[in-house]
């Protein structure tokens, strides 16, 4: 049994039971000892930081998902027929690495089992080689027909599994290629779907209509129940009447207008081709990826065109082999990472002249976006400028990344060049009408996408959220130019507050990483301390502190309440909290032993354990474990609490 296996093991245990809503112990360390701890911890974060920089001067930590990335690779390499025995070994052995011990996978760190993701890991081994009747594969079996078999899983996996013959494509629902007709100011046309579910629902257009099956020399019967699964939803919902509609769209699939399908197709084709980034990728995350590259291949295009070498060799390098298996990252973040890494140095005290800061920030710099992509459709006057979070993702900057990259600028000496006056420009132009912003795109509220019968998997649109709003807020406050802009986002801010004082995070877990952001956003663009809201976010994080310390919220908070600023405490959620407390002025027992927390915690070589996912990508469907959190967030509450003269008693 692996370590991982073990500590992730069992379906309803509540590891959490006692370890929360228990009042902070009163433990005051000597304030010399406790000083000198402090500037030890911060020394030796900045230590293994800065050992991690690229020579080109970024920081890239690992990003950590689920297996379905690595099953669906194995998968997809096998329909392109490109997939090789120590490719397959590789995924293999990293996929059997995560399994527990009932059989199960989850889509994270001590999560719930997943029956989608336990399918697709099961039928990845079998592709392996892994017979049915071994041990391991007979427990995922059980908890497969206990949870409904293949007929209740997602569409997604059924899509892969019909791809393969595995199920059949008229019990799936139609995505149709004339959707890449629709006008833009039409309800639910393809920029009606936020960037990264736009590229895939393009792509999958051209799957559904090719409708392809690749022979297997194994069937799964195993994993079938029996028992269809309910869909049928009420004509009085809008989920209802478009399942009437798919119905209807099934007819038509079975006798389309063959020169309209022809047209849009090669529409969709085109819009596919036009997209591609220049590492090979498209959005540089893995679902429109590998659906683009089967969505070319049923195009025609073979596997020596440059379009799909690229696609490939893109792939190879989001690919990572080493001694634990074959696994490949589901994105990239470069430009994040060396963000969050500037910010959490300059907190430490390197000097804005620093060799360090200023490498990283020519790489920042060589990274700015000057072309314009999608988001220009609602904002056509609007020049380009921002940053992405790939190294090559010029279609899709996000405003996440452009205000921590604004703010990593302002750390150092290096010259913007005006860089930093376009990206702010760009981030003001890019804010919704009601005051927030959201990550990638403007005005992209479309919540009729959420009811279409294919759409069961991950947030479809991408309205402005607290922490990409508190963040804007943080980068953009200080500065005079910007006081219309910030004047709305503030009013936006206060109002997203929850009932309870904490703020909804979307982009990390989650009302710890919401409100850890919204309390300096707030502080930042002028709000006082003593406000009402400030006083509220505060109370609340320090109603949520951990036993020891820390804080964690398990990422099930996303879906059942109870989780709510709950769960084991973890280094990176520790310091989002800190973070908060430290900017809405605090000098409380709390935020005492929350520094204690992470200097207790840190490792001999600087750096801290992080096993729980902390990062969002779709809210209660998909997380990610971002390696250098674990790192970058305590080095900047340790640096910002040790510059406020914390622990000088």
């Amino acid at each position: 049994m692996t370590d991982l296996q073990d500590k992730t093991s069992g379906t309803n245990n509540d590891p959490y039971e006692e370890k929360t809503s228990s009042p902070a112990p009163s433990l005051t360390p000597s304030p010399t000892t406790f000083e000198t701890d402090v500037k030890n911890a911060v020394k030796g974060a900045v230590d293994v930081l800065v050992s991690l920089q690229d020579p080109a001067g970024w920081w890239k930590g690992e990003l950590e998902t689920n297996v379905t990335m690595d099953a669906e690779d194995l998968l997809l390499r096998e329909f392109l027929g490109v997939r090789t025995d120590e490719q397959t070994i590789g995924a293999a052995k990293w996929i059997r690495s995560q399994q527990r011990e009932d059989g199960t996978w989850a889509n994270f760190y001590g999560g719930p089992p997943e029956l989608s993701t336990t399918i697709e890991a099961y039928v990845a081994l079998r592709l392996a080689g892994d017979l049915p009747e071994a041990d391991h594969m007979v427990r995922a079996q059980r908890f497969i027909q206990a949870s409904g078999g293949i007929e209740n899983s997602r569409v997604f996996t059924r899509i892969w599994l019909a791809l393969f013959d595995l199920w059949p494509w008229s019990e799936l629902p139609v995505i149709p290629a004339e959707l890449m007709f629709l006008p833009h100011r039409v309800p639910l046309n393809i920029y009606d779907f936020a960037c990264w579910a736009r590229q895939t629902v393009v792509s999958l257009t051209i799957v559904s209509a090719h409708r392809p099956t690749h022979q297997l020399n194994f069937d799964v019967p195993e994993l079938r129940s029996g028992v269809p699964a309910v869909r049928e939803k009420s004509l009085t919902t809008w989920a209802g009447r478009f399942h009437a509609l798919d119905r209807l769209g099934h007819v038509y699939e079975r006798h389309p207008i063959r020169s309209l399908r022809r047209v849009a197709l090669r529409r969709a084709e085109n819009w596919i081709v036009e997209r591609q980034e220049a590492d090979g990728s498209w959005g540089g995350i893995q679902p429109p990826w590998v659906y683009s590259l089967i969505a070319l291949r049923l195009q025609g295009y073979g596997l020596d065109h440059p379009v799909m070498q690229a696609g490939l060799r893109g792939l190879d390098d989001f690919t990572i082999d080493d001694e634990r298996g074959r696994r490949i990252e589901a994105c990239q973040s470069p430009v994040w990472d060396t963000a969050l890494a500037v910010t959490a140095l300059a907190d430490a005290g390197l000097s804005r002249e620093d060799p360090v800061l200023r490498a990283a920030a020519r790489f920042l710099l060589s990274e700015e976006i000057t072309v314009q992509g999608d988001w220009s459709l609602r904002r056509p006057e609007l020049a380009p400028g921002g940053w992405a979070f790939e190294f090559e993702n010029d279609s899709y900057p996000d405003i996440d990344d452009a205000a921590e990259v604004i703010l990593a600028l302002g750390r150092t000496a290096e010259p913007t060049k005006g860089a930093d006056r376009r990206g702010i420009a760009w981030i003001e132009g890019m804010q919704c009408h009601d005051g927030g912003w959201a990550a990638f795109d403007v005005d992209n509220f479309q919540t009729l996408c959420r009811e279409l019968p294919f759409c069961d998997f991950g947030e479809l649109i991408d309205p402005p959220s607290a922490d990409v709003t508190a963040h804007v807020l943080e980068a953009l406050g200080p500065r005079e130019h910007s006081t219309v802009a910030v004047h709305n986002g503030v009013a936006w801010l206060l109002r997203a507050q929850e009932d309870d004082g904490s703020w909804f995070g979307r982009w990390g877990a989650n009302y710890i990483y919401g409100t850890g952001a919204a309390l300096p956003g707030l502080v930042a663009a002028g709000v006082s301390t003593s406000n009402s809201a400030i006083r509220r976010g505060v109370a609340w994080l320090e109603a949520h502190q951990n036993a020891d310390g820390g804080w964690g919220e398990d990422l099930r908070s996303y879906r059942d309440p109870a989780y709510r600023g709950r769960g084991a405490s973890t280094p990176s959620q520790t310091a989002w909290a800190l973070l908060g407390l430290l900017a809405a002025g605090e000098r409380s027992e709390s935020l005492e032993l929350g520094i204690k927390y992470l200097v207790d915690t840190q490792k001999e070589d600087g750096s801290w354990d992080e096993p729980y996912f902390t990062g969002t990508g779709f809210p209660g469907d998909f997380y990610i474990n971002y390696h250098l959190y674990r790192l970058v967030f305590p080095l900047m509450a340790l640096g910002r609490y040790v510059s406020r003269g914390g622990g000088d008693g």
